[in-house]
């Protein structure tokens, strides 16, 4: 496969404190990503790219290690760089683990980053589930390898978590501390699944681009005691993330909303087969996709 063209390539800025082989990586990224170069895409030689950046080989191939890392390249000996298949990480969605349990059980390493803890004035949605507007608000940004890969935004019922700051959950799993600072445990729970388009703030978060497919993954879960714990939306990069289901043949209960200790219990329908429905849950959240993909 001949070269993609590189005359696009941003200038190294040397301005900064920044180490060289960081800024060539970080440049290299955004080149792959802004111009959407397919798998397979060769990237210059790295003699190109030392001749391009004016630095040394070591500089270049130091970045080259680093997004090979990451999974965003390949590299053969004796021959150019070229840009590797998207990776997919895999999700359970019907478990009340988070992400980072999930991740760590097989193996990969998550990192999280806080871009907001405050108190602030929940939807009405999200009151009416907790019985009260006294929440707090997490933003976080999850990367694999540096690589964006999701943005979650939660809400907590304040007066459970007293203390709580924003630097306990970096790189760190909330499930984790919720259970060993205030010796709350995730329970029952219910989870959505829909196909969305990226806005420019997810965009520019999430590294892509504005109308890009992304999946969304939105629930709200109890603790041990049956007590609402928390509500949850994480946008995930669709390219990365792969959401399996898990189907028994046993009988599933279908309920419009979660119930809590004071609802009523609502009357459920049984004996739906659980192969057909996540069929049918497959079959739409690849024609959303589909449909997101084709637009304009």
């Amino acid at each position: 496969m001949a070269p993609a063209t590189h005359d696009a390539l941003p200038v190294l800025d040397r301005s900064g404190d920044i180490p060289l082989h960081a800024q060539v990586a970080t440049l290299l990224r955004g080149y792959i990503r802004t111009n959407k170069l397919a798998a397979g895409a060769v990237l210059p030689s790295e003699a190109a790219l030392c001749e391009r950046f004016g630095v040394a080989r070591s500089v270049v191939r130091q970045a080259l290690a680093a997004l090979a890392t990451e999974g965003l390249i390949q590299r053969e000996t004796g021959r150019p760089a070229s840009v590797a298949a998207p990776q997919e990480h895999r999700r359970l969605v019907q478990r009340s683990t988070g992400l980072y349990e999930q991740f760590a059980q097989s193996g990969v390493a998550l990192q999280t980053r806080v871009l907001a803890f405050e108190r602030a004035e929940p939807p009405a949605d999200v009151a009416a589930f907790f019985g009260t507007t006294q929440l707090l608000m997490l933003e976080r940004l999850r990367h694999v390898a540096d690589a964006p890969l999701a943005y979650v935004r939660t809400w907590l019922p304040a007066g459970a978590v007293p203390g709580l700051r924003a630097e306990d959950l970096a790189d760190a799993s909330l499930h984790g501390v919720l259970t060993r600072r205030f010796r709350l445990r995730p329970g029952a729970g219910r989870n959505q699944i829909r196909a969305v388009a990226a806005d420019q703030a997810l965009a520019q978060l999430l590294g892509t681009q504005a109308g890009t497919p992304l999946l969304m993954l939105q629930g709200q879960g109890m603790d041990q005691h049956g007590r609402p714990l928390e509500w949850f939306t994480t946008w995930h990069r669709a390219e990365q993330l792969v959401f399996d289901v898990a189907v028994s043949m046993g009988h599933e209960s279908v309920q419009p909303r979660l119930q809590t200790p004071d609802a009523p219990a609502e009357p459920s329908p049984q004996g739906h087969d659980p192969l057909t429905r996540a069929q049918a849950l497959v079959a739409e959240l690849s024609a959303e996709l589909a449909r997101l993909r084709g637009q304009p």
